[in-house]
């Protein structure tokens, strides 16, 4: 049985138990976290941070987690929300005047955060690198058609959310989204999630590695009958594993943490906006991320979605996962915020893998609440 390191309440031994069936299933390494009332029930880690196996997971080792950045750079947003200063209802052109031509005058902002805008990739030739220039990628957003009347159904904005989310973020605060998250939710939380990584911080980065029998040219797809690239133009695992694409600012996908930080990030929605004596938002705030903007056939993912204000809706929680496996779920209901990283893919039509890890969290919460 694979050794796992950290710690967990014994209500919860299901988890660590799932984390060690999986690397004993060749897993490379990987973290779980359960915060519970804005608490941690389970913080375990286990693994290899390097395909060779010779660097053990450490209790500080962070892997990027793909589309899970996602809900930090939504919670960013609900942030601004709830101080007034930006306006779900309001066009985005308000806050990107550049942004009101081509069709694009009645893209709202909420359109933006519920991947119903109409802009779910670029047009034309685009290579990864060219996604590091943020004054050109944002420039060719504000110069598209959409593809559908705004608002009227959902594609999912793989990596374009993130720019058209963090521009208007820009425009607002005068900073990036990994400078606001710093400033207003990281930092004041000691959340170890960045976006944007530091150089300082790359000896504790656990490579991503592809899933069996594929190699680093394996291509961001998502699940579902019509498979898409995450990237929209085909990111691989050699430019995620890129030190071009760590030092980038890409809101959608670029974001660097473990299951600690996530999970303790994301309690702040479970908790009513207020976790250990820190204010982000208030309860409002907190609940707006549970209003449905769309459901039905997601026309990127090809499958039926739910989709609140910048997050996916699931029964009576909510949460996103990333490219590779990541995942993070809050169930306010419960007061929990469920988060697992990982470092080696799977191909993502059989991978439950983030799934089962937050059942065998509920079992222990079902003995928590007893």
């Amino acid at each position: 049985m694979a050794d796992i390191q950290g710690t967990y309440d014994d209500l919860f031994t299901a988890v660590p138990n799932a984390l060690s069936d999986l690397l004993d299933a060749q897993d490379v390494g990987g973290s779980v976290a359960v915060f519970v009332d804005g608490e941690p029930v389970v913080d375990v880690w286990g693994g290899f941070a390097d395909a060779d196996r010779t660097v053990p997971w450490q209790r500080d080792t962070i892997v990027n987690v793909y589309s899970v950045t996602k809900t930090m750079t939504a919670l960013c947003a609900l942030i601004l929300i709830d101080r007034g200063e930006l306006d779900p209802d309001a066009p985005v052109a308000r806050y990107w005047p550049e942004f009101a031509v081509a069709g694009k005058e009645k893209v709202l902002v909420r359109h933006v955060l519920s991947h119903t805008a109409g802009l779910p990739d670029f047009d034309g030739p685009l290579i990864v690198a060219d996604l590091y220039d943020w004054p050109s990628v944002t420039a060719r957003l504000a110069a598209q058609t959409p593809r559908w009347e705004p608002g009227t159904a959902a594609g999912y904005h793989s990596l374009t959310q993130g720019f058209l989310l963090g521009e208007v973020i820009r425009r607002i605060t005068g900073r990036g989204v990994g400078e606001f998250l710093a400033d207003e939710v990281t930092g004041p939380l000691g959340a170890d999630f960045h976006i944007g990584l530091a150089a300082e911080h790359d000896h504790r980065v656990a490579p991503t590695v592809p899933p069996p029998s594929r190699d680093e040219d394996y291509t961001a797809r998502a699940p579902g009958k019509n498979p898409a690239p995450e990237a929209g133009q085909g990111l691989r695992v050699r430019d995620g594993n890129s030190v071009a694409w760590r030092r980038a600012e890409i809101p959608a996908a670029s974001g660097f943490g473990n299951a600690r930080s996530v999970a303790l990030v994301q309690s702040v929605m479970a908790c009513g906006g207020t976790l250990r004596g820190v204010r982000l938002l208030s309860a409002a705030g907190c609940e707006r991320a549970w209003q449905e903007q769309f459901a039905g056939e997601d026309r990127s993912l090809g499958m039926p979605v739910r989709w609140g204000l910048g997050y996916g809706l699931f029964g009576t929680t909510y949460g996103w996962g990333g490219w590779g496996g990541s995942l993070v779920v809050i169930e306010p209901g419960s007061r929990m915020a469920v988060a697992y990283v990982t470092n080696q893919m799977r191909e993502p039509e059989s991978d439950t893998r983030g799934l089962d890890l937050v059942m065998a969290a509920y079992d222990g919460l079902q003995g928590l609440r007893a």
